[in-house]
């Protein structure tokens, strides 16, 4: 068992104390809360013991879950990376790209390994139709949430709309070519609905709406290439893939059959897989700890969060 401790103990700390503490992959050794009131509070409503500081904390582990505010990160990352610890850092993977690039770089000197949280690849209506999703040319995303002050402080392409943009940079294997945003600020200080075209060298388009003051939530993207369209529900965790086949000589007398203008008829196929219900959360701290014991490729990379805070800094540019 891996020796862990987290840096951050607010909503998603507290979540990531809780799973880590029942993981059979960590031996949780403690956490560390720059609000000490709430440290105190965490630790006696727990029983998790509280580091009175963050360099403490690294020194007593092996693996250092960074759970603070994205301000933090690249701080929180150096020093454990610095002193020999393996890193999982929550998405966004830094504030700024240069600090993304910076992590990357020491990781690769110091031989730690690092993952970014984006628990979206783990979400298993995703998981369910990942290896169905091949050459796609035209994604579209929708993420709506109902407003809640958490997140506020950054804008809603890093505090939403980054989970689509990870997940479609993993399926699309182009480089970015241009990108078309647009956001508004209606009660924050930052954007807090976007919509954003995301250009590939390779003519793939995806379309991504982020909100975070909607009546309801919502997170659906749906992936059309040749002969099939695939859309995943990643809220209500259903997946449904409709494929288009040449039609057999002896059609079904039910069978749904398309005719283009050239005549060529297509037969459809539709496919509900199964989705195993599982917890995302864990799945992703679980899945580093046997990258690390096995020295394997992290799921999601600290190049792979580098990679999609960049797209997303382009968006925010682009504003």
């Amino acid at each position: 068992m891996l020796k862990v401790g987290v840096l951050g103990a607010g909503h998603l700390g507290k979540i990531h104390l809780k799973l880590l503490q029942e993981s059979k992959e960590y031996d949780l050794v403690g956490f560390y809360d720059a609000d000490i009131e709430n440290a105190k509070k965490v630790s006696e409503e727990f029983g998790y013991k509280f580091f009175p500081t963050v360099t403490e904390l690294i020194d007593a582990v092996e693996v250092i879950d960074i759970v603070t505010p994205t301000l933090s990160h690249f701080n929180c990352a150096k020093e454990a990376i610095t002193k020999g610890k393996h890193i999982f850092i929550e998405k966004p993977i830094t504030h700024s790209v240069q600090e993304a690039e910076a992590i990357r770089t020491l990781a690769s000197k110091y031989h730690v390994k690092g993952q970014v949280g984006h628990v979206e690849r783990f979400n298993p209506a995703f998981t369910a139709v990942k290896d169905s999703i091949k050459n796609p040319m035209f994604i579209e995303a929708h993420r709506l949430a109902e407003f809640n002050p958490r997140g506020t402080d950054v804008p809603v392409v890093l505090d939403l709309m980054i989970h689509d943009i990870d997940i479609i940079l993993s399926v699309v294997d182009s480089e970015v070519k241009n990108v078309y945003a647009s956001g508004v600020s209606v009660i924050s200080e930052t954007p807090d609905i976007a919509n954003a075209r995301i250009e590939f060298e390779n003519g793939c388009v995806a379309n991504l709406t982020a909100s975070r003051i909607s009546l309801k939530n919502m997170r659906k993207a749906r992936f059309f290439q040749k002969d099939a369209y695939i859309s995943v529900d990643f809220l209500e965790k259903k997946s449904e893939v409709v494929r288009m086949k040449d039609v057999p000589e002896n059609p079904d007398e039910f069978a749904m059959i398309l005719q283009n203008a050239e005549g060529v008829k297509k037969q459809i196929y539709f496919e509900n897989p199964d989705v195993e219900p599982n917890n995302a959360i864990l799945d992703e701290l679980e899945t580093f700890a046997q990258a690390i014991c096995n020295d394997t490729r992290p799921v999601v990379s600290l190049g792979q969060g580098a990679k999609a805070l960049r797209v997303a800094q382009m968006i925010i540019d682009s504003f």
